[in-house]
C-alpha cells in the first residue's frame, strides 16, 4: 500500500538535511557556538532593505483579499511583467511576461521542466559535481540521470565526457552555474563549446537537446567574473531561477521558469512546464512573494560578507595543505579530503562539531563542501578544528 521509492527517498533524506538537523541538537546539547555547522546554504546576509519595505507596505496598504488571493497559475502579469524588463535591461534578453512561469522557487521549476521533457526513455545529462537533488528530480519524475564525470582541475565541463553520453534518448543536459557544490562559474567559452556540441548533436539524433540552466546563485560572483545569460548562446535553454539567495530569502520559495521564444516548440514547451506542474500540485505562486518580487526584481545583494568569508577561508585552508578550487560565485567552496574519503572525513570533523557535507551525493566522493555563508566568527573559531583536521590525516 505504500510506494517503496517513495519510501526509501523519505526515509535515507538528503545528506545535507541530515547534518543540518543533527547540528540543531548538538546546539543544544552543547551550546550554539560551539557548532561549526558549514552544512546548509541558508544566507547568512539580510534581505536588502526595499524587500522587507515591500512585504510592509503592501500588507498595510493593498486590498487584503487581492494581497492573499488567488492569481493566475504562471503568476501575477505584473510580477512576470517586472522580471522581464529586468531581464532585458540587464542581458538584452528579448523576454516576454509570457514566458516566464513562476513556481515555488526553483526546485519545483525543474521538476516541471523535467517532467515536461519525461518522454518514454528520456534521459538528461548532468555534470559532476551536481546538486546532490539532481538525482531524485530526475529520476522520480520520469526520465534517466546521466552523469558526465568532472573535471577535477578546473572543474568546467568535459565536453569530451558528455559527448559519449548523448544519445537519441537524450532530452536535455543540466547546468547549473554558479555551481553548488564546487562555487565555480562557467566560463563563455565554456557555454560556446557546449552550445557548439548541442547543436551538433542535435542534428546527429534528430531532434532537439534543450540546456536546462539551474540559476539560483546568478547574482554571487565575485572577482570580476561573469554570469551569462545561456539562452544568447544556446536559443534551446530553458531557464529555472530563485530568489532565495539573490533576496535572501530562501523560507518564502519564489522562483520561476523561462522558456524563451528562441527554444524550439516554445509554446508547447511552455504549456507542458504548465501542465507538469498541475499536475504537481501546483495552484499558483505565492501572491504576497509575487507581489514583493515585482518591487525588488532589479534589487542586487551586497557580497562583501560572502566575499569575506570566501577568501578568509580559502587563504587559510589552502595554507593548511587542503586543495580546492578558488570559488568565483555561489557561497560553497569544494574541498579535497585529506585521506581521499570525504565521508570518513566529514565523519571525523563530526566528532569536533564540524559539520561538512561528503562529496558522495554530488558525484565528487573525493570532495567535501563547505558552505561559505556563516558569520564570520564561526570561521575564525573553526580554523584550528581544520587545521587538527588535516594534521591528524598527516
Amino acid at each position: 500500500m505504500i510506494s517503496q521509492e517513495m519510501l526509501a527517498l523519505g526515509q535515507s533524506r538528503s545528506c545535507i538535511r541530515e547534518l543540518f538537523e543533527y547540528g540543531m541538537k548538538q546546539a543544544a546539547i552543547v551550546g550554539k557556538e560551539n557548532v561549526f555547522d558549514f552544512s546548509i546554504g541558508n544566507p547568512s546576509i539580510p534581505s536588502p532593505p526595499l524587500v522587507n519595505e515591500s512585504f510592509l507596505d503592501i500588507v498595510r496598504t493593498e486590498n487584503s483579499l487581492d494581497v492573499h488571493g488567488y492569481t493566475s497559475a504562471a503568476g501575477y502579469p505584473g510580477v512576470r511583467k517586472a522580471v522581464a524588463d529586468d531581464l532585458n535591461q540587464r542581458y538584452d534578453a528579448h523576454i516576454r511576461p509570457e514566458n516566464l512561469f513562476f513556481t515555488c522557487g526553483a526546485a519545483p521549476a525543474l521538476i516541471a521542466v523535467v517532467r515536461a521533457l519525461a518522454v518514454k526513455d528520456a534521459e538528461i545529462v548532468g555534470v559532476a559535481p551536481f546538486f546532490a537533488e539532481y538525482r531524485p528530480f530526475i529520476e522520480s519524475n520520469g526520465a534517466k540521470f546521466v552523469v558526465t564525470p568532472p573535471d577535477m582541475e578546473h572543474f568546467q565541463i568535459r565536453l569530451d565526457e558528455m559527448a559519449t553520453r548523448i544519445n537519441e534518448h537524450t532530452q536535455a543536459v543540466l547546468i547549473n552555474s554558479p555551481n553548488n557544490p564546487s562555487g565555480v562559474v562557467y566560463t563563455k567559452e565554456t557555454l560556446e563549446k557546449l552550445a557548439n556540441l548541442l547543436t551538433e548533436k542535435s542534428r546527429e539524433v534528430g531532434h532537439p537537446i534543450y540546456l536546462i540552466s539551474d540559476e539560483p546563485y546568478r547574482e554571487l560572483v565575485y572577482d570580476g567574473a561573469v554570469v551569462s545569460w545561456v539562452p544568447s548562446i544556446y536559443p534551446n535553454t530553458v531557464v529555472c531561477y530563485s530568489y532565495s539567495k539573490s533576496l535572501s530569502l530562501p523560507g518564502e520559495r519564489i522562483g520561476y521558469v523561462c522558456v524563451p521564444d528562441g527554444a524550439a516548440d516554445s509554446a508547447e514547451l511552455y504549456a507542458a512546464v504548465a501542465g507538469a506542474a498541475r499536475v504537481l500540485g501546483h495552484v499558483c505562486p505565492p501572491s504576497l512573494q509575487q507581489r514583493v518580487v515585482a518591487r525588488c526584481a532589479a534589487e542586487r545583494p551586497d557580497l562583501a560578507a560572502y566575499d569575506k568569508n570566501r577568501k578568509a577561508l580559502y587563504e587559510a585552508l589552502t595554507s593548511y595543505g587542503y586543495v580546492c578550487p578558488k570559488a568565483n560565485g555561489a557561497f560553497y567552496m569544494f574541498v579535497k579530503a585529506p585521506g581521499g574519503s570525504s565521508k570518513a572525513f566529514s565523519d571525523r570533523a563530526k566528532e569536533k562539531n564540524v559539520l561538512i557535507v561528503p562529496g558522495n551525493d554530488f558525484g565528487c566522493p573525493e570532495y567535501f563542501r563547505l558552505c561559505t555563508c556563516v558569520s564570520y566568527d564561526t570561521i575564525q573559531r573553526s580554523l584550528p578544528l581544520f587545521k587538527e583536521l588535516i594534521d591528524s590525516f598527516q
